[in-house]
């Protein structure tokens, strides 16, 4: 075990580096066919690939060869989506993050903040990114549960009925509003975000490869809507509170479709990567390294939660199985083929917020989640 720490470098190859920048498309290139005033205002730069950290050697301790996995295929497809969902989306790094490693680990995640701050149009650019199905289904109060599963229609030929298909059967589907639709029209989305199938008349039907569900909501307005339960909110894997953008942020957005009334840069978003690099991304992202220190304080924070005074109610295992998989994802878009505790804690709070509940006393004294969740991850001694 010893020999191979003293083999194993603690930081990434220069030569690695090199390679990478390599493949990227030069802004060039990028800019190709386009006046210099057209290429600063309509197509946004290429993103700098961020920059590996070094590696504690402790963290390198006892790992094995399993370590040396090629985490490139993760980095590239998730830079080559960022690309192209900057095309029209300004800044929101840390949703669009959260988002690629939602749909590399084969989670849903909900999206929660004011209106028009890009919620639906992120989704909508990252389902446009990559070659598959897309289906939008707007939640309103009348909506039945078959209109998102599927109903029986009636053959008057063959005197049979036959099942047609609702569009909850697509790849990447986007439920605007989400707690829009009473209860049971929620429940309806309760087997298919968990097993991928739906059961109807007796009969399963499998949904493909992938099935990623995008929901939004509005923090704020609450007539007319129906809270989601629970168990619903606990089949995401992310709870996403999204922020108004800053000021230069705002300044960029209003320069970009300054000439642009009808967002017809919407067109210039391509898919770039296939279903099958998804899967390969997918296999790459499990093979992950995690030391087992890390997983015994994935553990600890968990149930540090469910024996916590500040909290009503804990996360269950569901959310240390997607700490797991997301802190993973998290290290392979950043170019590691290893987990660090940074990874873990990044991840941890989108997670935890919408599995946990305040005590009815810290409620009251306006006590926030985010204020515990971070309390705990001071509390609990980080491995070294």
């Amino acid at each position: 075990m010893e020999e191979k720490n003293e083999d194993m470098p603690s930081t990434p190859s220069p030569e690695n580096n090199d390679q990478g920048a390599e493949n990227q498309p030069s802004p060039d290139q990028v800019n190709e066919g386009a006046s210099p005033t057209e290429a600063s205002e309509t197509t946004p730069a290429p993103l700098a690939e961020e920059a590996v950290p070094a590696t504690p050697a402790a963290l390198l301790e006892g790992v094995p060869s399993v370590e040396h996995v090629d985490v490139s295929p993760v980095a590239n497809a998730a830079m080559k989506i960022r690309q192209e969902i900057s095309k029209l989306v300004v800044g929101q790094t840390e949703m669009i993050e959260l988002l690629l490693a939602g749909v590399l680990t084969g989670g849903h995640v909900l999206l929660e903040g004011y209106p028009g701050i890009a919620k639906t149009l992120t989704a909508k650019m990252l389902a446009r990114s990559i070659s598959s199905e897309f289906s939008r289904i707007q939640f309103t109060p009348d909506l039945m549960p078959t209109d998102v599963t599927g109903t029986s229609v009636f053959n008057m030929k063959e005197s049979t009925f036959s099942f047609r298909k609702g569009p909850i059967f697509s790849n990447i589907i986007l439920i605007d509003e989400i707690n829009r639709a009473p209860a049971k029209t929620q429940a309806s989305l309760m087997e298919v975000m968990e097993e991928k199938q739906i059961t109807y008349d007796g009969t399963t039907y499998e949904l493909g490869f992938p099935f990623f569900v995008i929901a939004t909501q509005n923090p704020i307005e609450q007539e007319g809507t129906y809270q989601l339960h629970e168990a619903q909110l606990d089949r995401f894997v992310f709870r996403i509170r999204v922020p108004y953008p800053e000021l230069t942020e705002e300044q960029q957005i209003l320069r970009r479709f300054k000439q642009d009334f009808t967002s017809k840069k919407q067109e210039t978003v391509n898919p770039v990567i296939s279903i099958d690099e998804l899967k390969k991304a997918r296999e790459v992202i499990e093979a992950v390294y995690i030391k087992d220190e890390l997983i015994d304080y994935i553990a600890a924070v968990v149930n540090n939660t469910r024996n916590n005074g500040d909290l009503f109610l804990g996360a269950s295992p569901r959310a240390s199985l997607a700490i797991l998989r997301t802190s993973k994802a998290i290290a392979a878009m950043r170019g590691r083929s290893f987990v660090t505790p940074d990874d873990i804690r990044h991840v941890s709070y989108p997670v935890l917020n919408h599995r946990v509940i305040l005590s009815h006393e810290r409620e009251m004294e306006g006590t926030t989640v985010e204020e515990v969740i971070k309390d705990i991850l001071t509390t609990i001694e980080v491995p070294r």
